[in-house]
């Protein structure tokens, strides 16, 4: 089974990447402090919920899989595809978050972590360089390539193949919740040409886009060969996953959680 529990807390693992030397998790939103609108696990700290909550929230996380928070390392996630590296930053606990929407590390004491709500988790694996990443993608990540981007980041930084990565896709919005308008329809269209026709869905008057489909493209298109989906909507699925979309804006994020095993 995908889920896992830990006292309170469910989470989602991916097959693929438990076979590995790493340690992964998707934090669902059951078993944390927070109150509505942000309950239960929210770890976002910039959605209106009290500080004190969204520290134990994500206290709780860690030490579920017994990892020191300060081994924590995130970023100001700003709809991109800017990349920061873990080791580039110096001591852990003591950097200041940068603005990136992809994170990378082969140290096995820093534990890459993110936050979402209907944008999709990319989780990167290179079994042969033994690196990660973890990447961030909304719908301008999605049409800027994010994906292609932490692969190429990964390659400069660590010599990583792309037919040596095994990638994994977390919950994100489906197709047929994600209603854009012909702004973001342009920009698919521009960014995937003739492939944007399978990316949208057209339904009643309006346009839907695929992000998930999307995503995998970008992964294929750039020579990934190994890849697992969670499958999971966020905005179908509120019981487990905040959906910024779903719940009018006013909710939390979960998180994911990504750390190398000492080989």
């Amino acid at each position: 089974m995908p889920f896992e529990q830990a006292k309170s807390l469910r989470y989602y693992t991916f097959d693929s990447l438990k076979k590995f030397p790493l340690t992964h998790g998707l934090f669902t939103r059951q078993g944390g402090v927070s109150e509505e609108p942000f309950a239960h696990l929210n770890v976002g700290s910039a959605v209106g919920d009290a500080a004190d909550a969204v520290q134990q929230n994500i206290s709780l996380i860690f030490d579920t899989f017994n990892l020191s928070k300060d081994s924590l390392f995130d970023s100001r996630l700003v709809h991109g595809t800017n990349a920061v590296e873990a080791e580039e930053m110096g001591a852990l606990g003591n950097y200041a978050p940068q603005d990136a929407d992809i994170i990378l590390t082969r140290d096995p004491k820093t534990t890459l972590f993110m936050r979402y709500a209907d944008c999709i988790p990319l989780l990167f694996y290179d079994p042969v360089q033994h690196a990660v990443a973890l990447a961030h993608a909304g719908w301008k990540g999605t049409v800027q390539r994010v994906a292609a981007t932490a692969i190429e980041e990964m390659k400069m930084k660590y010599g990583s193949q792309p037919a040596d990565l095994r990638v994994a896709i977390g919950p994100g919005i489906c197709v047929e919740h994600y209603e854009v308008g012909s702004d973001v329809l342009a920009e698919v269209e521009n960014a995937f040409g003739e492939d944007a026709a399978d990316l949208l869905l057209s339904r009643n008057g309006s346009t839907y886009f695929d992000l998930l489909s999307a995503n995998i493209l970008s992964l294929r298109e750039a020579g990934v060969v190994e890849i697992e989906a969670s499958g999971l909507c966020t905005a179908s699925n509120t019981d487990d996953w905040f959906s910024h979309r779903a719940e009018g804006g006013r909710t939390g994020r979960f998180g994911v959680l990504l750390t190398l095993n000492k080989q």
